[in-house]
């Protein structure tokens, strides 16, 4: 036999273990980041327990606003006072338990000089005339209204960036639509807030519709991973058990 043909098994045996040293690493990485998931989900969940249902309290205002940019007081029942400003409002493309449509966004300048964005609700993709639901007023006059503080959602959607020069918007990005509608960065708060449903009104968009229930399957899939890195690493133990065997078949023979 030639070297060459004697070495050619040794090839195959040493990719082998190459590959399963690779799945074994990824299979632990994405075990490790379900992990982190889980945390970041209970953290949430937490989060959303106890303050959905909490009594409002006054809207954070800029002295805060580090805090929400850390990613802090989401889901904080918050009270706002102020007048919807004029001019067109933003429709986001999105889903809700009623279905696929629009999230309704209008600026609200408050009575303590910052301005927030509003999410007053859906209204359904299929309503006549809903593309010009964007050029129809907000409540005009004072207003006091009460929701959820949520962070701004960067970029756009899954394979779905905005469009801010066509005015296609499929996340509630908050600095995007700001600046879209010329509004002045340094007054407007990097969160918007879920109107709740009392601040509904008649003929208006669907409020009161943020999702507050939340799966956790990231345990599972943390577990489920794993297996699968053990499973390689038993695998990858059993083909050198076999090869240590195929390579001394004396010392098996004495034993």
């Amino acid at each position: 036999m030639s070297r060459k043909a004697a070495s050619h098994p040794w090839g195959r045996f040493v990719l082998g273990m190459v590959l399963a040293a690779v799945f074994f690493t990824a299979f632990v990485l994405l075990g490790n980041w379900q992990v982190r998931r889980e945390a970041w989900k209970l953290a949430l969940i937490h989060d959303v327990a106890t303050r959905v249902h909490a009594p409002p309290v006054a809207a954070p205002g800029p002295e805060q606003w580090p805090r929400i940019e850390q990613g802090d007081l989401q889901y904080l029942h918050v009270r706002l006072r102020g007048r919807f400003l004029s001019g067109d409002q933003t429709l986001v493309h999105g889903a809700s338990e009623l279905g696929y449509g629009y999230w309704v966004m209008a600026p609200l300048a408050t009575d303590r000089g910052f301005i927030v964005l509003v999410n007053r609700g859906y209204v359904p993709a299929g309503l006549p005339g809903t593309p010009a639901f964007a050029k129809a007023a907000p409540p005009a006059g004072d207003v006091t209204l009460t929701g959820l503080l949520r962070f701004s959602e960067p970029g756009g959607g899954f394979l779905r960036p905005n469009r801010p020069g066509a005015d296609q918007w499929y996340s509630r990005d908050v600095a995007a639509i700001a600046a879209a509608r010329g509004l002045p960065a340094k007054r407007v708060a990097p969160y918007f807030v879920d109107a709740d449903a009392d601040t509904q009104r008649a003929g208006g968009p669907v409020a009161g519709l943020t999702r507050i229930h939340f799966r956790n399957p990231h345990v599972g899939y943390a577990v489920t991973w794993y297996l699968l890195a053990l499973g390689t690493l038993v695998g990858a133990g059993i083909v050198i058990r076999d090869r240590w065997r195929a390579s001394h078949p004396r010392d098996e023979a004495g034993s």
